[in-house]
């Protein structure tokens, strides 16, 4: 099963400063100061795409993390332990869909969106998940966005959570063979085993091959 990534942007935080975040000047200040390292990130590279082609904010949303808000679902625990309260405001920017909700509001997408959360961590899993919509033919195209933001220290002895850095990508999957388009494969093997981080490099290296 194959598709097309047409065009694709990326934020990472630079080694020195893990808990770094995009400014979002372009998002309204009383709106972008409540929001969480994941949600901005996830804003920046979906904003990418679509000031590069401002059709891409007609098409539908896919969002996919392992983690979701967790630095919020942290506080909101301890809230619950030491307070055994929880905040509207803060509940209500924890959940998991919070991310692709924001972004589809800063950047005024009407296109609706979906959140998916990878079965048992595979990667793989939300990618073919993003694009059935595209293969079935009921969406041209659709943007498929992943982020992950930085882990907070009390998960660090946790099985599970690793160290590696926050990442968020955004891409448009189409099933159209244009012009610089990168061919994924969904249904190979290596793809099946891919890592976000892996698929960012798969993209980032054809892209400087096609160029």
């Amino acid at each position: 099963m194959k598709i097309y990534v047409t065009q694709f942007a990326s934020y990472q935080p630079s080694l020195e400063n893990p808990a770094e975040q995009p400014k979002l000047e372009y998002v309204d200040s009383l709106f972008r100061r409540r929001l969480s390292q994941l949600t901005r990130m996830t804003i920046e590279t979906v904003h990418e795409l679509v000031e590069t082609e401002s059709e891409n904010a007609s098409l539908k949303l896919v969002f996919a993390s392992f983690r979701g808000e967790i630095a919020r679902q942290l506080k909101i625990n301890k809230g619950l332990v030491e307070d055994a309260d929880v905040m509207p405001a803060q509940f209500s920017l924890s959940v998991f869909n919070t991310p692709p909700a924001a972004t589809t509001i800063a950047l005024k997408m009407k296109a609706g969106y979906t959140a998916i959360y990878p079965s048992e961590d595979n990667f793989s899993s939300a990618l073919v998940a993003a694009a059935s919509s595209v293969v079935c033919g009921s969406e041209k195209k659709i943007i498929f966005a992943y982020a992950d933001e930085k882990i907070p220290e009390e998960y660090a002895k946790c099985t599970g959570y690793g160290e590696e850095l926050p990442l968020a990508f955004a891409c448009v999957l189409s099933l159209e063979k244009t012009a610089g388009a990168i061919e994924i494969d969904v249904s190979s093997e290596q793809c099946a085993h891919t890592t976000p981080r892996e698929f960012l490099s798969y993209l980032q290296s054809a892209e400087a091959g096609v160029r």
